[in-house]
Parts: structure tokens; sequence; C-alpha cells
């Protein structure tokens, strides 16, 4: 902010013309063989005039110096940040004890950098400290009975009295002037961070309704896709399924006015009549193999289930403990899709329904039976009623001969049973 760096560069001006005025004196008061009545009059021993100039010039650019690294400090770690804090604060009052504290306008460099950087709730404490101290430190009459210091007033003595309110006048310019601008860079700061804050909001806005607008998005690319999947399928039974159908009817047609007249003629078209059944199950398996998760035929059964359930796991932040007692030696591709649902369902059910934060998990076969238990720590339900999930869970098992219970004890298991010794439906 330009207002900044004129702030920066007018009590820079400041100090450097006071230390060189008080150096002047110094060097004329020696000249003039007063410098017995000046010390009469003084509490301390002034330091000698040009290493008091050199003290000022080294005081001031270290200042600069840790006030343009403690406004760019977003590069550095937060504990680095408050050293260099204190740091500058040190340095201001370095400063103003080289020039005796003549001028304690540099501490509002110092609260215009703490504003600058200032990130709200979170340093209010630091600001309200930082500002206590320097303002305790800047005090004048307490400063001068801490440090000894050589007031202002005692320099100027040495001139005429017209001179002597010339001095005054000028010094108390100075420090209107920099409370002026200082007033100044505060009113632009505050305003830079409230339209800084209203184009943070406004940005915010427009994420919101960009969220929205992908949210629908996705819902309707969602609904495209079933759509589209509905007609595929559509087509696959139209083109698969139905054909097969239309041959079996009119090939029945055909055996029923045949079969007591032409019986040889039936046996052959019953024949043909299976073997168009068996392409036509064939192409609908075809059709319906398409829709397998890609992991199960990407990866052998046990991985596939593994993999689902810890990629959730790290999703949800819900842990499963997967258990395998006894697992099958062999499973057929329509039985792997139904173990991988339930699961997917069962586990996800946990989640969504009960808020459960542990579910176990447990598949073994025995008996000719596989089961799967899933146990969670959730909520549970006292009244059970079978939405889509468990009754599209249950419709599955049932394709494969199997059954599906579920009861409350600590929370809510789900137990599902398939026989293994069952041949896969024509």
């Amino acid at each position: 902010m330009e207002v900044h760096k004129l702030l920066w560069g007018y009590n820079g001006i400041i100090v450097l013309l006071l230390s060189g005025f008080m150096c002047v004196t110094q060097t004329k008061i020696n000249q003039s063989m007063g410098a017995r009545s000046f010390l009469e009059q003084v509490p301390a021993l002034p330091m000698p005039a040009m290493e008091s100039f050199l003290l000022t010039v080294f005081a001031l650019a270290l200042m600069v110096a840790l006030g343009w690294i403690y406004r760019q400090s977003d590069a550095i770690k937060p504990h680095w940040q408050i050293l260099v804090f204190f740091a500058e604060i040190g340095s201001c009052v370095l400063l103003m004890r080289s020039i005796n504290l003549a001028y304690d306008g540099v501490v509002l460099l110092v609260v215009a950098d703490i504003m600058c950087r200032y990130g709200g709730r979170h340093q209010e404490y630091l600001l309200v400290a930082a500002m206590l101290g320097l303002y305790f430190i800047s005090n004048y009459n307490l400063a001068v009975f801490q440090m000894k210091v050589i007031p202002f007033d005692a320099y100027i003595s040495y001139y005429e009295p017209t001179a002597q309110a010339a001095l005054l006048a000028a010094r108390n310019v100075f420090v209107s002037v920099n409370i002026a601008l200082f007033v100044i860079y505060m009113v632009l700061l505050v305003k830079g961070k409230h339209e800084e804050k209203e184009r943070i909001r406004l940005l915010n806005e427009k994420l919101g309704e960009a969220n929205e607008r992908l949210r629908a998005y996705a819902i309707e690319a969602e609904r495209m896709a079933e759509t589209r999947e509905r007609n595929r399928l559509a087509r696959e039974i139209h083109d698969t399924l139905g054909h097969a159908l239309t041959g079996i009817v009119a090939g029945l047609d055909a055996c029923i006015l045949m079969v007591e007249t032409a019986p040889d003629f039936t046996r052959a078209q019953l024949e043909k009549i299976r073997d168009t059944a068996r392409r036509g199950m064939t192409d609908v398996r075809r059709s319906v193999k398409k829709l397998r998760p890609a992991d199960l035929d990407k990866l052998p059964f046990r991985e596939a289930l593994t993999r689902m359930t810890e990629e959730f796991a790290a999703s949800s932040g819900m842990d499963i403990h997967f258990t395998v007692v006894g697992w099958p030696e062999s499973l057929r591709e329509d039985q792997e899709e139904v173990i991988y649902r339930v699961v997917q369902e069962g586990i996800t059910n946990a989640n969504r329904h009960g808020r459960a934060k542990t579910v176990n998990l447990t598949i073994g076969s025995s008996e000719g039976k596989l089961r799967i238990i899933i146990a969670d720590d959730g909520t549970g339900c006292e009244n059970v009623k079978q939405g889509f999930g468990l009754r599209h869970m249950k419709e599955r098992l049932e394709l494969l001969h199997g059954s599906l219970n579920f009861w409350n004890d600590a929370g809510f298991i789900v137990e599902a049973e398939i026989p293994m010794n069952q041949e896969e439906d024509l």
C-alpha cells in the first residue's frame, strides 16, 4: 500500500532530522564551551554525537528490514513470525533510545505492521499486548525515569527563545502529520480488508452456486446414465429374450397341433425349441454379465471383496474388520456377484442408517452353506421396515435359494446364507 510506504518514509526522515539536530546541537555545545552547564541540567552523560547518529541509522535500517520481513511473513513458519515481530519491537525501542525519546511516532509504524498482518481473533491478544507495551515504552516520563535519557528540551534550551518556539512547533507538526498519515492508512486498510471480505463472500457465493449446478448436473447425468442403461437392457431383452420367446411360442403352437398326428415331428420340434431356449439364455447371461462390478472381472473374488471394504472404510472413516472362516474353494460368477452386493449393501446401511463406527464382517462356509454375518455397533432399529436395500438383498439371495435374516443386538446384525451345492438355474 502506497500510504504505508509513505508512512515509513516520512518517519525515517523525521528520525534522521531529529538525530542530526541533536548531534549538531551537541557539537555546538562542545565548541562553545557550554558542556559543563549542559551536563548539569541533564540526568545522564550523552553519547558522542557521531556514535549517536550512527546508532540511529543502524536502528532505523534494522527496523525497516524487520518490518519488511514481518509483512512478507506468509512464507515463514508461525513461530518465526512471532520472533520477527518482537525483534521489530526491540528495534523500535532501540531507535527511540538513540534519539532520546524525542519522537515516538515510530511506534505507529509497528502498529501499522501489526494491523497489516492482523489475522483476526487468533492474534487479538498479541495485538493488545504489543500495543500496551509500546505505549508504556513510548511514555516520556516513564522512559526518562527508567532509562535516564536526555530530554529533547535540554537540546533546544541551547537556542534563543524564538528558535526554541519554532523547534517545538516543528516537532508538534511532525507528530500531527504522522498521526494524520496513520489515520489515513488505517482507514484505507480497514476499507481494503472490508472489500477483500466482500470479494471472498461473493466468490464463496459463486462457488456455492457452481457446486449446486455441478450437483444438479451430476444428478442429471446419473439419470441420463440410468435411462441409457434401461434402454440398453430393453434393447438387449427385445433382441435376445424377445426373439427367443417368439420362436419358442411359435414352435410350441406347432407342437400342440402335431403332437397326436405326428409325434416324431413333435419330438424333433421340441428339441429345436430347447436349443432356442438355451441360446436365448446364453444371450441374456451375456447381457447381464456387463453389469458386474469391474473389480470382480479384474481381481480374484476375495481380493475384490477386500478392496471394496478397505476403500469404503477409508472414505467413510468406519472401521471394518473382515474375518474369513473357511473360504469356499470355488464360486460361480452369479454367487460372487450376490455375495459382493450383499456385503456392499450391508456396510453401506451400517454407515448410512446406523451411523456405525465399527463393522465386523465374517464370511465362512460349513455344512455346504456359505454364511455372511455383518454386525455393526450403530443405533440399530427396533421396528425394521424392509426398504429397497434389504428387499433387494433378499431377492438376490432367493435367486440362489438363499435366505436373509436381520435383528438388533447392541447394533444391527444381518445374516445371509447361500447353499453351495445348488446348480445354477437355466
